[in-house]
């Protein structure tokens, strides 16, 4: 199965479980982010991403790159709860 199968089916069982008010709003504040023009500032699909390292809270730390040399790797960005 492909990266973009899975991202699909995780998206498609996430949909089922979450209630409908939720994805609704959701949705909406995607849509607002579509529209803000945010969209013409973000790295595009296949673009390298400058490294950067990130502090797990147990202490850790890791570097993009040493992630990227395992295989493929996914980045999510969360603007806060939901």
């Amino acid at each position: 199965m492909t990266l973009q199968e899975q991202l699909n089916s995780f998206k498609e069982k996430f949909q089922k479980q979450v209630p409908a008010p939720v994805l609704e709003i959701m949705h909406k504040a995607t849509e607002e982010l579509r529209n803000s023009g945010i969209l013409e500032h973000v790295p595009k699909e296949g673009e390298r991403a400058p490294d950067f390292q990130i502090h797990y809270p147990q202490g850790k730390k890791v570097k993009l790159q040493e992630l990227a040399q395992q295989g493929p790797v996914v980045i999510s960005f969360y603007r806060g709860v939901w």
